[in-house]
């Protein structure tokens, strides 16, 4: 079966491997380039809104708020009613978005599509990861899931550039016209590339309360962070807090749940390679944000220059990724994902010194260093978690990483936005209060060394792949 180019899909006979994997790559670099993209536009963006720091912050939260909360019920719906159907429909309304986003006339209508963006984005990751483990057996898997990853992070290599190049010669709405035809390619390859659907979990219900609980919770908390250190922004987090225990509680008695408790409490791989990934990507994922607005507003480069500097970030993960990948099919990935982790904890301990006059240089080999580490955590770390569950689980699987990053990637944005309301305010980041601005950025490289730190315990702590898989996790 490992030698076939073809296997059996559950409800409509063949799946191409090949096939599955043109599809789910293809978005798998759409959607991070276009964050990545967005990401070197933001100043642009603030200047022509009259955004103040905090404000402009939102417009990468509100698409990381959406994806968190949708991503858990979209993979719990695709594994019920077909995830080739959430896929397809996440591309259009992710065509949409860009539309809207493009012609935005302000903050509000940007704000507002950004966060229909991440909802879209939410119905392609809780189920292009999930159809990918399904094509592919499991002694194939990582190189499969390595590939994607890559994809994934040239979509990051190529944002920074590309959207810096359109920002400062077409502006910063041509990033999302860009994106438009990119899009509307992917989704008639969707259609016709994609044959047969997966729905193993057809027949059972959507756990409609257990997600209205879930979206507050995180609404909450997310909100809750930009008001601090005031009292609503205190109140609204301890209500997040209250919700995760209510969460969890409901999530226990429901015979339909979006998050399978006891999946986490009874397999330790599962468990502990979500909480590393939870852990990682809350460490890393606002590196690119800060350094974006450090470089443009400290070191006064340009769009395109400030892009062509973050690039090599992920030129470094895309190179590596598809090798980690692949070492992980035949080294415990639990080693592999570790190793990754203590790179990166270097590489954002080195960034706890940046001051006004660091070197550009020093600022590449440093984000060459973080992007070394990622790679070696990211496909490894996805193999884990896709490997230790049954095909039935596998939307759910897929989801629940995916939940994962984004409430890492969201968590992450949350101590940057808390940092700027401590030191600088709701004003915008001019030279008089770039000192206020320089210190918040070395507070959060400090906050996040520390807790990628942390999270290489939880990396080691998940055990051995290869000794703890089920036999139906072998296809």
């Amino acid at each position: 079966m490992a030698q076939d180019s073809n296997l059996k899909d559950p409800i409509k006979g063949t799946v191409s491997k090949g096939s599955a994997l043109l599809v789910t790559t293809l978005t798998a670099f759409l959607t991070p380039f276009m964050g990545s993209s967005v990401t070197i536009a933001l100043p642009s963006i603030g200047q022509e809104f009259d955004m103040d720091a905090i404000l402009l912050s939102w417009v990468a939260t509100s698409y990381l708020l959406a994806c968190t909360i949708f991503l858990l019920p979209f993979g719990r719906i695709a594994d019920i009613y077909g995830r080739k159907r959430v896929y397809q429909w996440g591309v259009f309304l992710f065509i949409l978005c860009s539309f809207f986003s493009a012609i935005a006339t302000s903050a509000t209508m940007l704000l507002v599509s950004r966060f229909f963006h991440g909802v879209a984005a939410a119905m392609i990751f809780g189920t292009g990861v999930a159809i990918l483990t399904s094509a592919f057996p499991f002694e194939e898997r990582g190189k499969a899931l390595g590939i994607n990853v890559a994809a994934t992070y040239s979509g990051l290599s190529f944002g920074p550039f590309l959207g810096g190049f359109l920002t400062q010669q077409f502006g910063w709405r041509s990033i999302f016209i860009t994106i438009i035809p990119l899009g509307i390619i992917s989704l008639l390859l969707t259609y016709w590339k994609l044959k047969g659907e997966w729905a193993e979990a057809k027949g059972e219900k959507v756990d409609v309360t257990g997600t209205v609980i879930y979206s507050l919770m995180v609404i909450a908390i997310m909100y809750g962070f930009s008001l601090l250190p005031g009292r609503w922004g205190i109140l609204l987090v301890l209500l997040g807090l209250l919700g995760i225990w209510a969460f969890v509680k409901w999530e226990h008695s429901t015979t339909s749940p979006i998050l399978d408790i006891p999946l986490l409490a009874n397999n330790k791989v599962f468990a502990f390679s979500n909480l590393a990934a939870l852990i990682h990507y809350s460490a890393t994922f606002a590196v690119g944000f800060l350094l974006s607005l450090y470089l443009q507003y400290i070191k006064g480069l340009s769009p395109q220059q400030a892009g062509f500097i973050l690039v090599s970030q992920p030129v470094v993960m895309t190179l590596f990724s598809p090798f980690a990948g692949k070492v992980s099919d035949r080294i415990e990935p639990r080693i592999v994902a570790s190793a990754g982790m203590s790179f990166t904890v270097i590489g954002l301990f080195l960034f706890t010194f940046i001051t006004a006059d660091t070197g550009l240089y020093r600022i590449i080999l440093t984000l060459a260093l973080l992007g070394f580490g990622f790679a070696l955590f990211s496909s490894p770390n996805t193999n884990a978690v896709m490997s230790s569950v049954e095909k039935k689980l596998y939307g759910v699987a897929s989801a629940t990483l995916g939940t994962m990053r984004l409430t890492g990637n969201m968590l992450s944005m949350g101590i940057v936005t808390l940092l700027f309301s401590i030191y600088i305010g709701r004003v915008k980041v001019t030279p008089e209060n770039a000192l206020f601005f320089l210190r918040s950025v070395k507070v959060a490289f400090t906050i996040f060394a520390v807790l990628c730190f942390c999270g290489i315990f939880a990396s080691l702590s998940r055990g051995n792949l290869k000794g703890s898989l089920n036999p139906p996790n072998k296809i």
